[in-house]
């Protein structure tokens, strides 16, 4: 510690250094905004039945949607949406793999537990795509979604796609403060051991 303490100011550079070295990387990759939707999953509750389990039920089937909208059925019903001017150039000139692998990045559902929300989050470099592929995916299931789960469960939109104000991947703030943190560690680490 005492020979830490000698040396802060060369492990302050150091962390710098990485920082901003660590940042200038992730801005080098593509940034995606995200787009944030919620749809509520309502369980049609049969006589006797409480509501606490009507909830765990509708958590239940979430869980099952939020798996099935990673697939390329769903993928084919968003993109039959054509009130939404997505544009699917980034997915058609793509081998089946690979559009398979993009379309899992750029869909990620949620459940939000003891609610029966799902959470329908879209990434994409442009704001207004990211928009309108949240859209699109939340008005598939709004309207598709029961043939995944049966006829009786009903789901609703809540809340239309809200975008971000600012890129959300990669991470660059994160990814700057982990680089400082390492980078002051590995000082700290050459410092003792020189």
């Amino acid at each position: 510690l005492v020979l830490l303490k000698k040396r802060w100011k060369l492990l302050l550079a150091v962390g710098i250094i990485l920082g901003i070295v660590t940042g200038i990387v992730t801005a080098l990759f593509p940034l995606s905004y995200r787009a944030d939707a919620q749809v509520l999953i309502i369980s049609k509750s049969r006589y006797g039945v409480d509501p606490y389990t009507v909830v765990r039920s509708a958590e239940r089937v979430g869980e099952n949607i939020a798996q099935v909208m990673r697939t390329n059925d769903f993928y084919n019903k968003v993109k039959a949406q054509k009130e939404f001017a997505v544009d699917w150039s980034r997915f058609d000139d793509k081998s089946e793999r690979e559009k398979r692998k993009l379309w899992n990045k750029t869909m990620n559902p949620s459940v939000v537990y003891g609610t029966g929300v799902l959470n329908v989050s879209t990434y994409h470099p442009d704001e207004d795509q990211a928009r309108l592929l949240s859209g699109a995916a939340v008005t598939a299931l709004a309207a598709k979604g029961w043939e995944y789960v049966g006829g009786d469960v009903e789901i609703k939109v809540i809340n239309e796609p809200i975008v971000t104000k600012f890129p959300v991947r990669p991470n660059i703030l994160v990814n700057v403060v982990l680089g400082f943190i390492v980078g002051v560690l590995l000082g700290g680490f050459a410092v003792v051991k020189k």
